[in-house]
């Protein structure tokens, strides 16, 4: 089961969800960011630092962030910054990336000897370009590419980034699902000032936290969530302590859960620093961009 964006996501200024993503409008963040309220207004920031602090002065209600791709793993620089936020997550948004190879109109595929787009997304085509005989040069962005090619007029370049990205641009679509492994999905996670609200149906749970440099300290935490079932696991180096980590875990389940919060509990008693990152629903159904 998917589920696709409406055509038309222009709500009433004044019941309008105010919503900041990273990137450029057709990238894959603003997708997510369109899909993450019933009413959503986005706007997009330079960087994941900015979308936060958007929604910490203010300018936006909601924001969201990627974590996790199915094909190329964790978004390290997302991770690091839900343990530093005062926010939390209140649902998980799943887009299924497909990519299009892209050119300004008119141009055939085989007049194209450059392609334009983020390393990541290059890297997920690399069969259609050894294909096509085609230079890959990374960008910052897949749909900030498709905007820079838009704007230089360059006839022998193309851009991999979503349709979306070509409809908002006015490039013609060459050739779509290009990417070399179609099973290519991305998570984000949207972020509030608020807690998520009690909801019925599956549920995530995203806990960060740090023990103390003893043997077992680690193993006997990550004991204590024994019997849930563990989605993710993370360990990235803590900023203020060399050699020491902060380890991310996501599990399904509701905190609310006399099981979890029992689980919860304990980690919070073994561990020298814990954080419960959100409790939230789960992602049902994957955004068709």
């Amino acid at each position: 089961m998917t589920m696709s964006l409406p055509e038309d996501r222009l709500p009433h200024p004044e019941s309008a969800i105010k919503v900041a993503y990273q990137g450029n409008p057709g990238s894959y963040s603003e997708i997510a960011a369109l899909g993450s309220a019933d009413l959503a207004a986005v706007h997009g920031y330079a960087t994941f630092h900015e979308v936060l602090e958007a929604v910490g002065n203010g300018h936006a209600d909601l924001a969201v962030l990627p974590v996790e791709n199915s094909l190329m793993g964790s978004i390290l620089q997302s991770i690091d910054l839900l343990a530093e936020t005062d926010l939390h997550v209140i649902r998980e948004v799943v887009v299924r990336v497909s990519h299009a190879m892209m050119a300004l109109p008119g141009v055939a595929l085989g007049d194209i000897k450059r392609v334009y787009s983020q390393q990541p997304a290059l890297d997920q085509c690399t069969e259609f370009m050894k294909e096509h005989h085609l230079t890959p040069v990374a960008a910052y962005d897949t749909a900030g590419s498709a905007k820079d090619l838009a704007e230089r007029g360059a006839r022998d370049e193309g851009v991999i980034a979503s349709k979306r990205a070509a409809e908002l641009y006015g490039l013609e679509v060459l050739q779509s699902g290009i990417e070399d492994e179609p099973f290519n999905f991305t998570r984000f996670l949207v972020l509030s000032h608020r807690e998520a609200l009690p909801s019925s149906g599956p549920h995530k749970t995203s806990v960060v936290f740090a023990v103390r440099h003893t043997p077992g300290s680690l193993l006997d935490t990550l004991n204590q969530l024994r019997g849930l079932n563990m989605s993710s696991i993370v360990s990235r180096p803590r900023k203020d302590r060399a050699w020491s980590y902060l380890i991310h875990v996501d599990f399904e389940g509701n905190a609310d859960d006399p099981e979890v919060a029992a689980a919860l509990g304990s980690v919070l008693r073994k561990a020298s620093f814990a954080k419960i990152i959100g409790s939230y629903p789960m992602s049902t159904a994957p955004i068709e961009p």
